[in-house]
């Protein structure tokens, strides 16, 4: 599959104008960020660029917000050079380090993940991935459910990207573990990113939120955007026990979460916490 990297250069504005367009952008199908002083890039399959809704979404921006692009394809084979170049190693609350295979291990630390992210999105780098992984890796914590820890429970890892949530999961003890994205690229490297791990009890599907009828999941991860997570939250509900929990991110706590909080507690799942990470949310929820 070939990608593209849209350059997008900002004049102007604030951080969460800046923000709110990349919630837009993944709404067109970018999956993946990148900040680069003055703006930022995005990625996202070449067969999915639409120049005339981009074109749209851009002189749509706030007055005094200006943003100017450029876009170039990038063939598969030159795709390693452009994430190595900006892969570096980073350690979730002090217990689990993430690196990619050509950095070096660091067996100190408790839990190891290796990410190889090829054109998938979620290396942890992104503050919604890095606040995912804080509520998993603090769900022996986790008050108001009858599902106390991941050992031994189902997980649902939807729109897995590169499948880190899942293999963190499964490095606590999850089984078995469902993770589902609607980008072959990313199912693949899910499947890759196990591998790598010497996880065996992550099963991939491509699809969206239809491939979870008629299964049912003690938790469920969902690290998307509001849109999608608002249409989604039924099917989410349908899939959970009394007692199961939601972890969801992709939004922003200003402008999204109570109305995501509102939408949820009409499908009997009940907010309990949030985490802010700048603009950027994640909450927890428990089906009652």
């Amino acid at each position: 599959m070939r990608y593209c990297e849209v350059i997008f250069t900002c004049r102007g504005g604030e951080d969460w104008q800046k923000d709110l367009l990349i919630q837009d952008l993944a709404a067109l199908g970018f999956d993946s960020f990148e900040d680069n002083g003055d703006g930022f890039k995005g990625y996202l399959p070449a067969a999915q660029f639409d120049a005339a809704a981009l074109d749209q979404l851009l002189i749509g921006q706030p007055m005094g917000f200006l943003v100017d692009y450029e876009c170039r394809e990038i063939k598969p084979e030159n795709w390693n050079k452009v994430w190595e170049s900006n892969f570096s190693p980073l350690t979730i609350a002090d217990r689990c380090h993430v690196r990619a295979t050509f950095h070096e291990a660091r067996p100190d630390y408790p839990l190891e993940i290796v990410i190889d992210p090829k054109m998938a999105f979620g290396t942890g780098h992104h503050q919604t991935t890095a606040m995912m992984m804080k509520y998993i890796l603090n769900l022996k914590n986790l008050q108001g459910s009858s599902v106390k820890n991941l050992q031994g429970s189902s997980v649902l890892d939807m729109g897995c990207g590169t499948g880190i949530l899942a293999i963190l999961a499964a490095k606590l003890g999850a089984n078995p573990i469902l993770a589902i994205d609607n980008d072959p690229v990313c199912t693949e490297s899910t499947q890759e990113n196990a591998q790598l791990n010497n996880i065996q009890n992550i099963f991939t599907k491509t699809g969206s939120v239809e491939s979870i009828d008629g299964k049912s999941f003690d938790f469920i991860f969902a690290n998307i955007n509001r849109n999608i997570l608002l249409e989604h939250l039924a099917s989410y509900s349908n899939a959970m026990k009394i007692g199961s929990v939601l972890l969801i991110s992709g939004f922003y706590e200003k402008n999204d979460l109570e109305i995501i909080r509102n939408q949820a507690l009409t499908f009997g799942l009940e907010y309990e916490n949030h985490q802010t990470d700048g603009e950027w949310a994640s909450a927890q929820f428990i089906k009652k």
